[in-house]
């Protein structure tokens, strides 16, 4: 899977490359120095995206343990930092932040669980821009972009079933599930995953039942977090000379965000996120120079955000014992070692 990511991420870097080439690469590059410092502030808003996040996420964990917005901030700049700039196929970035939530004394139910409705919650929240960013280009766009708004749309029709799948998936207790079947594997060697894993499912069902927390999460916390986003496509756009309205760059931005969570595959989106830019914005009316130059922007946004955000991993990482994801999680068998410290007696 490693060497897959890294083949991914190659290819994607020559397409990357080969699209700026093709399209007038002194016009892609004079458009960014224009803009010069500007992105740097467009990148720095991501801290209010992130903020954003990490508010939502927190409404998620219940218990006196429950983090506070500040290291919740660094736990989602972590998990961010790790989906995008490593070859994890956007799941090392969830491991990673339930090991951060775990050494700030979560239980381990409530740190998975919460973990996997947040998820399954975003899954949703971004099915719905999608569809709204689908039907803006129906309702506004010119004919080339309604033929690209129509491969969306049955794109979100193919998908909306897995979506949903994935968002009920939690009364069917997998985890309970996946326990007992690998007891019966093992005859009886892992009967402990059984317990732990019941407890799981218990969590992400009570987290679910807390109708005013979810509701909160979809229709308030998820729309402000991608109106944020957007102000970053709208504030780059901004210093790159082009005037787009906000609405605009949240169609750009829900599109975006769906082209490059069905790649989740390629770490960074690298390739399929500058196709995207230039198929969006072209349906927007945007110059392909100026739409690359604008991918451009939202890479200059990955390295001041994310590369800092790895080093801050691997500053929370020094010095702890290294216990695989299971173990953390409660789940070992018997006679396994088990996460020590003072999160663990919590």
């Amino acid at each position: 899977m490693k060497h897959l990511g890294r083949a991914a991420a190659l290819a994607g870097l020559l397409a990357s490359l080969w699209l700026v080439w093709h399209e007038n690469p002194a016009a892609v590059l004079g458009a960014l120095r224009v803009a010069g410092a500007g992105l740097l502030l467009a990148a720095l808003v991501h801290v209010l995206p992130m903020l954003a996040n990490a508010c939502d996420w927190r409404s998620l964990i219940r218990g006196a343990n429950r983090p506070g917005v500040a290291r919740m901030l660094h736990t989602v700049w972590v998990r961010e930092s790790v989906n995008c700039m490593l070859p994890v196929a956007r799941i090392g970035g969830e491991v990673v932040g339930f090991r951060l939530l775990r050494r700030r004394g979560v239980r381990p139910a409530m740190a998975i669980g919460s973990i996997i409705v947040d998820m399954q919650l975003t899954v949703i929240s971004q099915l719905l821009f999608t569809m709204v960013g689908i039907g803006f280009l129906f309702a506004h766009a010119h004919s080339g972009a309604l033929r690209l708004a129509s491969q969306l749309a049955w794109g979100v029709v193919v998908l909306t079933p897995l979506f949903v799948l994935f968002a009920v998936m939690q009364h069917a207790s997998p985890f309970e599930r996946i326990g007992r079947v690998l007891e019966r594997m093992t005859s009886g060697k892992l009967a402990a995953l059984v317990g732990p894993s019941a407890r799981i499912d218990q969590t992400i069902k009570l987290i679910w039942r807390r109708r005013a927390v979810v509701l909160r999460y979809l229709f308030f916390w998820q729309p402000l977090q991608c109106f944020l986003t957007s102000l970053e496509i709208w504030l780059a756009l901004y210093f790159l000379g082009e005037r787009i309205t906000l609405v605009e760059a949240v169609v750009i931005e829900s599109l975006i965000q769906a082209i490059s969570s069905a790649a989740f595959f390629v770490p960074g989106a690298l390739g399929v996120q500058e196709g995207g830019f230039i198929l969006i914005g072209g349906a927007l009316g945007l110059d392909p120079s100026l739409c690359l130059a604008l991918a451009g922007a939202r890479r200059i946004r990955d390295l001041v955000m994310y590369v800092p955000g790895l080093i801050a991993w691997q500053f929370a990482e020094a010095g702890r014992p290294a216990t695989d994801f299971a173990q953390q999680a409660g789940l070992a068998p018997p006679g396994e070692p088990r996460i020590t410290g003072e999160a663990a007696q919590r």
